[in-house]
């Protein structure tokens, strides 16, 4: 809760604590370096250098960088190019320990890896995993490098009632052997860009929709009023999310301004599946009833987007 910016900046959150530090969020979209800017991972990642430096001027040094390898919660966001590999090397080398948070996004959901620090080409210190590795059963892992583990071996011994059951085990070993036999990553890709592409073609047509992004089965579609000002389309996007429900679909809104379509399908999400979808949103389904009509008051400034 501490660590997390989507508790402690939302709504009944207690504010940021003063031992943390929260650097920018690396979104191509709306933060200062935009798409098409082969620096912006290195820019973004100076930030973290900034704060490292304003830590040393107390005579301090960051002991923890933690941060999901696509930022999910923070909008959907792929990060932009060698931008944690430039981060773990700023804190690797101020002495600080790097967690790539892969809960959402491991196990080849992306497509084009198995983790997301692959995309990024780095190494991290530690990998929190959990929620796909069970497929629905309760589990969890953390895993470290040998420096991590012989830290731990002090002599206090780490205990955990249920860690490793034997049923827990079991479960999480099916669903590595499921998505290898399968070749659930690679249709993950397959898929992903299928699905974004029919998105991208409503963005053409509806104005509303102003950048979709992501990798595989992790995609996030930005929703405004004006693509000039790139005013929130809140709560028109509140009513697509409940009108897609209705048609057997479960999106969700994500992002520090709640106006970006959390579309993570389940892993066996096929083809056919994703232009049903997309239909609902463009022909008889969502968009005839909302995109074209319930916005009709809203005046739209187009403007092209690189996505």
């Amino acid at each position: 809760m501490e660590i997390s910016p989507y508790k402690f900046d939302s709504k009944g959150g207690f504010g940021k604590m003063p031992w943390i530090h929260k650097a920018i969020n690396p979104d191509m979209y709306r933060g200062p370096f935009k798409y098409g800017d082969e620096n912006a991972g290195e820019k973004y990642a100076a930030d973290v250098q900034r704060i490292i430096e304003e830590l040393e001027k107390e005579d301090k040094s960051p002991a923890v960088f933690i941060c999901e390898t696509l930022l999910g919660v923070g909008g959907q966001i792929p990060l932009p190019k060698n931008y944690l590999k430039t981060v773990y090397s700023h804190v690797k080398k101020a002495g600080g320990v790097c967690i790539a948070d892969e809960v959402q996004v491991g196990f080849g959901r992306i497509g084009d890896a198995f983790w997301g620090f692959e995309l990024q080409d780095a190494v991290p210190d530690i990998v929190v995993l959990g929620k796909p590795i069970g497929n629905g059963h309760p589990l969890a892992a953390v895993i470290v490098t040998n420096a991590i583990a012989d830290a731990f071996n002090n002599g206090m011994e780490y205990f955990n009632t249920f860690g490793g059951n034997p049923v827990s085990m079991t479960t999480g070993l099916a669903v590595l052997d499921v998505i290898q036999e399968e070749r659930m990553q690679e249709h993950a890709k397959e898929v992903g860009n299928h699905l974004m592409n029919g998105l991208r073609e409503l963005m053409q047509k509806y104005p509303i929709i102003s950048d979709v992004r992501g990798h595989g089965l992790f995609i996030g579609a930005e929703m405004v009023k004006d693509r000039i000002t790139m005013e929130p389309a809140v709560p028109e996007i509140d009513i697509v999310v409940e009108k897609m429900k209705e048609y057997g679909y479960l999106l969700s809104t994500d992002g520090p301004l709640h106006n970006v379509l959390k579309i993570k399908p389940p892993m066996p999400f096929n083809k056919q599946n994703a232009d049903e979808m997309v239909h609902k949103f463009s022909g008889n389904g969502c968009s005839s009833n909302l995109f074209s009509r319930c916005f009709t008051s809203i005046t739209y400034h187009c403007r092209s987007i690189v996505c």
